[in-house]
């Protein structure tokens, strides 16, 4: 009961600033039509309330960040404008301003705590203890107590603690968290494991290589974390122009509260009310209308479309695309093996084949061995599996008596390399070369069959590269499996770049470079370990089936996994692109325009206030645009 209601305060805390702005809403509805129906002196208590509850937040935050960073900022700018409008009596168009960037700012406050959660998620996936060994006894330690060299004991299915090398026993680990490897990797004595990743068949015994602040699960928790607080050219472009848009504002009131009474000889009543005509109409409210709703209604479009954007700022950067970064497993490919090759000497009976390795692969949990069963059920029309006892030597394969035969199933080394590599005229190597994993099967000491298998490319990710090449963008794989398996399927899609055996911190280093030598860079992937490359990359993409972290980190995710999208959403970019600009120099040209009609003595706050929703309406239309689906 007090952990539910901790989560709902928790809640409650975290959606604050959104809460106030609708009520903020509320309230100026309220005023409003008391206003409309003439009761203007009950509606100014609404209005009031509605400046201190929707304004508070970001007022606060102006104030705060002037004085921390001695600069203004549009926050000031926005909270001045509507405190003039008040004070010349358009409580309305005051109120509004506040209730249009609290709502901006509740959600840019919603961002940032869904930015914290992704880390926590990260980080909720590396273990907090470890079982240590000393003196041979066993005891449960956190993971920050371990020192190098201590020794550890991981069991078959625990995430492993900490980075390590074997001392002792065989397994096969689950390294997707890592290198993104769509098949659990074989590990013996002396080789490497990393903290994260899941141990599977076998116990084994590991020395601790390094601090759990240095392992490579941390390192990729930091990689994220320092690229999102990178700051994108656009955002510190508009920061910057921000700060001077602010200053020339509020240069040019204070300048309009004085000089026109001395130098044009205007009355101080008339001086006065120009100033504060100026700061209505020099609030950027066409401007913030320029990119908001043009935003918002290519976001709807999109998710009409199977892409959802988390911000208008990845759209803008998409279209800017030159490389695309794909990463293969459960991006290119569908992050699982699949038998493509059956083959079957005669000297052996088809169905005794395939009900023998039906009946031995159905004891295994083994990817590969579910990969196998599932096919030779679809072969044998699902029929009835009879048990057998099975001997699996892990990391080699299995071997189990059936019906007076002795068969063998599983790796070369395990029937024999010799023969494997010259049984069938040497088909392996060719089977190979096309990065499939080759499983054989032995009936008596004899070499029977062969099942190839392979992590097979989406049906869609062909077409998909290929449009984006006639578009002129640049295609690259870069993944953690080998390079024989980076090399095949970079061929069969005809990518321009490939890089295979990468670690999280290499795809993070391939797309800086990438970066640097052709511009902006777009980064799809769908595991934890392809977090850091899409959070370095300009715009990261996540497949829709991908892990949580994935999916958190991504600024753009194609829902369904549908590759096919990703031409859609550049598409989709360059025109959000095309109506922003237009709306910015629209709204711009009439800012201008009033600004001197205000100077001439031309302009009543009336006009003003009516050219300056005007031209709101009019980008607002014009963004809407975007709505209408492709």
């Amino acid at each position: 009961m007090h952990e539910h209601k901790s989560r709902l305060n928790n809640k409650w805390v975290e959606h604050i600033e959104l809460i106030n702005a609708i009520i903020a809403g509320i309230l100026i509805a309220i005023g409003w039509v008391l206003d409309a129906n003439g009761n203007n002196g009950l509606a100014i208590p609404f209005f009031i309330l509605a400046f201190i509850i929707g304004g508070y937040a970001k007022a606060k935050e102006g104030i705060e960040e002037t004085i921390a960073e001695k600069t203004l900022n549009v926050e000031l700018l926005m909270v001045f404008a509507a405190i003039g409008s008040a004070i010349i009596g358009y409580w309305t168009e005051g109120a509004v301003l506040i209730f249009i960037f609290a709502l901006s700012g509740a959600l840019e406050t919603y961002t940032m705590n869904k930015s914290q959660r992704e880390i926590s998620s990260l980080m909720s996936m590396q273990p907090e203890e470890a079982l240590l060994i000393e003196n041979g006894h066993e005891r449960r330690v956190h993971v920050s107590a371990l020192h190098v060299g201590d020794m550890i004991l991981v069991k078959p299915g625990e995430r492993i603690p900490t980075d390590g090398i074997i001392m002792s026993g065989k397994t096969n680990i689950d390294q997707s968290a890592i290198t993104g490897e769509s098949m659990p990797v074989e590990k013996a004595i002396h080789d490497e494991v990393y903290a994260g990743t899941v141990n599977g068949n076998g116990s084994i015994t590991v020395t601790v290589s390094k601090k759990s602040t240095e392992t490579m699960f941390q390192k990729i928790i930091d990689l994220v974390q320092s690229a999102q607080s990178e700051k994108s050219p656009s955002q510190q472009f508009i920061e910057k122009f921000e700060g001077t848009y602010v200053k020339a504002v509020l240069a040019l009131v204070a300048i309009m509260m004085v000089l026109p009474h001395f130098v044009l000889g205007w009355s101080w009543h008339e001086t006065i009310y120009r100033a504060l005509v100026l700061m209505v109409v020099a609030s950027p409210c066409a401007l913030v209308a320029s990119i908001m709703p043009a935003t918002l209604s290519a976001i709807s479009n999109g998710a009409k479309n199977g892409l959802l954007f988390k911000g208008g700022v990845h759209l803008e950067q998409l279209s800017k695309t030159k490389v695309v970064v794909f990463d293969k497993t459960g991006t290119l490919t569908k992050g699982e093996p699949t038998v493509t090759d059956i083959i079957i000497s005669k000297a052996v009976d088809k169905q005794e084949f395939n009900e023998a390795v039906l009946t031995i692969e159905n004891q295994s949990n083994h990817p590969l061995a579910k990969a196998i069963v599932a096919k030779l059920q679809d072969n044998t029309n699902g029929q009835k599996v009879n048990l057998a006892s099975v001997d699996e030597k892990s990391g080699y394969g299995v071997s189990a008596e059936l019906n007076g035969k002795q068969w063998k199933i599983g790796k070369a080394d395990f029937v024999g390399r010799e023969d494997a590599i010259h049984y069938h005229d040497g088909i392996s190597e060719k089977l190979s070369s096309e990065g499939k994993t080759i499983v054989y099967v032995v009936c008596d000491d004899e070499i029977v069959g062969l099942l190839a298998l392979k992590d097979v490319v989406r049906e869609e990710a062909k077409r998909a590269i290929q449009t984006l090449k006639e578009n002129g963008i640049k295609t690259v794989m870069l993944t953690g499996d080998s390079r024989d398996t980076a090399e095949a399927i970079a061929k069969e899609l005809q990518l321009d770049e490939f890089k295979g055996e990468c670690l999280p911190s290499d795809k993070v280093t391939e797309l800086r470079i990438l970066q640097e030598k052709y511009g902006t860079v777009t980064m799809i992937g769908d595991g934890i370990n392809d977090a850091p490359a899409l959070a370095t990359s300009d715009v990261g993409i996540a497949m829709g089936e991908g892990t949580d972290v994935a999916l958190e980190t991504a600024d753009i995710v194609l829902m369904k996994n549908e590759l096919s999208k990703l031409t859609k959403a550049v598409s989709l970019s360059k025109k959000m692109n095309r109506i922003v600009k237009q709306n910015i120099v629209f709204s711009m040209a009439v800012i201008a325009l009033l600004i001197c009609s205000n100077f001439i003595q031309v302009l009543d706050l009336p006009l003003g206030v009516i050219g300056h929703e005007g031209s709101t309406i009019l980008v607002i239309l014009n963004g809407l645009r975007l709505l209408r689906g492709e």
